[in-house]
Order: structure tokens, then sequence, then C-alpha cells
């Protein structure tokens, strides 16, 4: 008690809640943060060349939407669902690729990464099962974490996800969800095929489970033909919630992503929406819906794959000559990541760090696995550098290798 007969005041902050006690940070976003000093070469982020974003056309966009006819409702509060010319654009670039979408049926969120969040507060009970490829996206697993959930790995192989696999799980640990990126999976740049798509559609309908697709990386495609979207077919069409974003494929400042859900669950999604933040930037999304209206998206996703294709060969090519003897890689018909597996004994961390020291990074691959970590692995992005950059950076890399060896 203090002289005033009150109880002593802590000034220290009070603890984080529960949930957050077992997510860990991104080690992704802490090594992005040691190569941001110059002459670092980082393979680490999955991040978009910046070179190649259209900075033109969107100055136009913006002073289009700040115009004396437009800025009195594009700086105002706006509905959550979102801006509606917005979503016709969405909707008719889903119904392009695949997936038959009313604009009704779409959500647009602060990136997809809020998508995740918004499915994860009306989804997820604690204690709830994820079921997940392994390994899978960081951010994912973090979001389940934070909801509670225990996150649950389906076995993979080189062509991703196994489907045969998921009646067993499914009556053992009764999932909420299944989240999957099958077009070139992060962290493993994996592509799941047509006849597995299907077989997990079929799973889904006969099983009720519910899927999550997401699909940042599907347009970046630099060989191979396009494959229908999970969502499409028969016995998903009603249990997947599709997500997608414009952060690969114009900018990723924009915050501009969006979810497809079904009637059952769309007006839960809005609501909490509503509660996380009101509605996404409507400066942003009224750019964007003009530059998506004015601006050939096509021949812009053009010049990033013309540009990105040769990356990925340049990175592809050298990996031979660079990573040791035994070693394992895919070979992805698009996106933006190659995955590693190091022969036995070998651990990432330690690589990393001789490799830090010569300037070059990439990304651990223990982080992405939901359950037992392979700390043999690890993943490279190739889009951010030009291919002379990665010669350099994989000359480095194989310094690092050859001086782990000794």
């Amino acid at each position: 008690m203090n002289g005033a007969g009150l109880p002593q005041i802590s000034t220290a902050p009070p603890p984080a809640a529960a949930r957050l006690r077992d997510v860990a940070s991104s080690p992704v976003r802490e090594i992005l943060a040691l190569t941001q000093r110059p002459g670092v070469i980082s393979f680490a982020g999955g991040l978009p060349a910046p070179e190649l974003f259209d900075a033109p056309g969107l100055r136009e966009a913006f002073a289009h939407a700040l115009s004396d006819e437009r800025f009195g409702s594009t700086l105002q509060y706006s509905t959550t669902e979102g801006d509606p010319a917005l979503r016709r654009a969405i909707a008719e670039r889903m119904l392009a690729r695949g997936l038959p979408t009313d604009p009704d049926d779409v959500l647009v969120t602060s990136g997809s990464q809020q998508a995740l969040t918004l499915i994860a507060a009306v989804l997820i009970e604690p204690g709830d099962a994820v079921l997940v490829e392994e390994p899978s996206y960081l951010a994912a697993l973090q979001c389940f974490q934070m909801a509670g959930a225990r996150v649950v790995p389906v076995p993979c192989d080189d062509d991703g996800l196994d489907p045969d696999a998921l009646a067993a799980l499914v009556r053992r640990e009764q999932p909420k969800l299944l989240y999957t990126v099958p077009t070139f999976h992060n962290p493993t740049g994996r592509t799941l095929p047509t006849e597995r798509r299907r077989a997990l559609a079929a799973a889904a309908g006969r099983l009720g489970l519910w899927i999550v697709e997401d699909d940042p990386y599907g347009e970046l495609r630099y060989s191979g033909e396009p494959l229908p979207p999970v969502a499409s077919l028969p016995g998903a069409e009603d249990r997947t919630i599709a997500l997608s974003t414009l952060s690969k494929v114009l900018v990723p400042g924009l915050r501009i992503g969006w979810l497809r859900a079904p009637a059952a669950l769309r007006r839960a999604l809005v609501v909490a929406k509503q509660a996380a933040d009101l509605h996404t930037s409507t400066i942003d999304q009224a750019a964007a819906a003009h530059w998506l209206g004015a601006c050939d998206l096509d021949a812009h996703i053009a010049g990033l794959r013309a540009v990105y294709a040769p990356r990925r060969d340049a990175l592809l090519g050298a990996l031979p000559e660079v990573l040791p003897e035994g070693s394992r890689w895919t070979r992805p018909d698009g996106g933006m990541f190659v995955w590693v597996r190091l022969p036995d004994g070998w651990d990432a961390d330690d690589l990393l760090k001789r490799a830090l020291e010569r300037e070059v990074a990439f990304v651990p691959g223990w982080p992405f696995f939901p359950a037992v970590p392979d700390r043999a692995t690890l993943r490279l992005s190739f889009t951010t550098h030009t291919e002379a950059e990665i010669a350099t950076g994989l000359g480095r890399l194989r310094d690092a290798v050859l001086d782990s060896r000794r």
C-alpha cells in the first residue's frame, strides 16, 4: 500500500494475450531487415521487381481518383464490401481465369493476408483443426495459430498434397477447413496437377470439407498451360473460399486483396471485416479500379512473365554448380520460388550464417513446417534480381557452401 492506502500501481505494460503465446515472429521479415544494407543480394523475400511497377499508370489512376468530380467520394468512408467498380473488375478477372464470379460474391480486403485473418476469425474456434500442406505458407500458419487452431499437415510429395490422405485425416481430426496454395505454391513452387485438383474437390464434397484456395501467384506462369481453380470443380463449388491479390501482378503497396465466398459465409465475413477496419482504403480501391479499367492487365502480366522467366531459368541453371552434391530442388512453372532440400546432415540456418557473411541471403525452410521441421530445406526467390545479380549472388552462395564443407 502507498501512503494513501491504495495498492501500488505497476507501470509495466499488460502481458500479450494468450492467443499470441505460440505465434513466432516471421523469420522472413527478420531476414528482410538484415538484407536492407547496400550490397546484399537477397533471395529471401517473395518481392515483385520494383522496376516493373507501373508508376506512371498508377499516378494517372490516383489523379483520376482525386479529380474534382470524384474526390468527395474517394476520400470518404465507404461500404465494407468494397468499391463497386473494383468488385466488378475482380469478378470479370476471376471469370476469365475459369471461376464464374458475381461482383456480390467478392469482398475486397487489405491484402489477401487480411482475408486469411477474417476467415480464421469467422470459422476457427480455439482447438479446431486446420489442414495444411507441409510445408505451408508461413503467414497462414501464423494466422491459424493466433486463432488457436491445431494445424495438421497433409502428406505431400513432388506434386503437392495427396488427396487420398484426406479421408483418414478428416475422420480423425474433424477439421474446420483445409488451406491450400495449389498453383506455384509458397514456399515450394509446386503446382497441384489437374487430376489431384479434381480428387481434392470431390473429396471436399464427399467429406464435407471446406477449402480455402489461396492463389496469389497463378497469373505468373512461365511454362505449361493454366489449370482450373479448385473452386470451379465438382464437389468444391459451394465449399471453397477463393483468395487472390493485386500484390504480385500490380504492386503490393496498394494492399488490395479479395476473397470470393459462398453466400452461406459472406455475411459473417463482412461483419468480421467491419470489426477489423470498416473497409479497405477507399482511395486505393478507386485508383486500382481505374487502373484495371484503363490499362491492359494481360499486357502488363505478359511483361512480368517476360522478365521473371529468364530469372527463374538463370537460378535453376546455376544451382547444380552451387549446391552440395545430393541436393534436390523444385522446377516451378511459375510463381516466385524454388524449394531446395540439402543432403542429410546439412542445416540451412548454419549455411545462412555463412551466406550473410558473404552478403547473400535466403530463407531457411524449417519455419514453413507446421509439425516436425526439416532443417535441411531452404527457399530461394528469383523475381527481384537481374540475371547478372542472380549469378553474382549464387557465386557468393557457392562460396558459403564450400566454406561449410570445411
